[in-house]
């Protein structure tokens, strides 16, 4: 009785929990079918008309052609960096090691704003700033330690037996990377990539500061803030969390389908042997 007692304390505090995050966030989208300019209740009525104005402005469709472009070229090579680190951490022991995982796991725990400032200033230096591509680079310098931490993850349910025996069934390097790794960090490294580029699409302190006039579609919300409290912000953040939380879903669905083929294939090995 005491355990359920706990058990339905629990849930419900996890309840309130996710009513408290999740409430803001179902406002805006409820507000932004509101024909008022203003979010009050009662309703003045149900419209699309603030999705039509946001898909009218030129602004903020470059802003999300700028997102789009950014987050999939930011994806694509913060997934291969985070692969190729990864793999080094998986396959190789060197002095040192602790400290190189603990470098490339580094920038997602410094706080954005001051990582947005510091990408200014040295992308400033190189004269790299105020263009998409400086977007691009700060952006893959936050996402690649997502992608790392995914791919480590899959690689360290693999046997390292396996690219040995590779090896020595006269394959090179190069042929078991593409043969026997890839394949098995395959679920791993699709899912880096969705993740990825639903982290990149949704940042915009970064952005913010080294994006100049190509603003991305965050960076537009935030001008459209400062400037005057429009409804249009309630359609443009509906847009964007959604498009956020289908990127996030597709990387767990295939990072969470592969885990639960790999723990039911023992059993269908087993299965397949007592009826041999």
């Amino acid at each position: 009785m005491v355990n359920r007692l706990i058990g339905w304390a629990l849930l419900g505090y996890v309840a309130l929990v996710m009513v408290f995050i999740l409430a803001p966030i179902a406002s805006s989208f409820v507000f932004s079918f509101n024909a008022g300019r203003f979010p009050s209740l009662p309703w003045a009525g149900f419209s699309t008309e603030w999705y039509a104005a946001v898909l009218s402005d030129p602004s903020i469709r470059t802003g999300l052609a700028n997102s789009l472009i950014v987050a999939g070229c930011a994806s694509v090579i913060a997934t291969a960096l985070g692969f190729a680190a990864a793999y080094t951490d998986y396959r190789y022991s060197f002095t040192g090691k602790a400290v190189y995982v603990a470098l490339a796991m580094l920038p997602p725990n410094v706080p954005v704003m001051i990582l947005g400032l510091a990408m200014l200033v040295y992308q400033s230096e190189l004269s790299l700033a105020g263009a998409l591509h400086s977007v691009i680079i700060a952006h893959v310098v936050y996402c690649a330690p997502f992608a790392m931490a995914l791919i480590r993850l899959r690689l360290s349910q693999m046997d390292p037996d396996l690219e040995a025996a590779a090896w020595n069934l006269g394959a090179s390097q190069g042929q078991a990377l593409r043969n026997v790794i890839l394949p098995f960090a395959l679920p791993s490294i699709l899912a880096a990539l969705f993740l990825t580029m639903a982290v990149s699409f949704d940042e915009f302190a970064m952005a913010w500061f080294v994006s100049g006039f190509h603003e991305t579609l965050p960076v537009r919300i935030l001008v459209l803030l400062q400037r005057e409290v429009s409804p249009r912000v309630n359609a443009i953040g509906s847009i964007v969390f959604f498009v956020t939380i289908l990127l996030a879903a597709v990387a767990l669905f295939l990072f969470s389908r592969r885990r639960a083929d790999d723990a039911t294939a023992p059993s269908r090995a087993s299965s397949k042997s007592d009826a041999s």
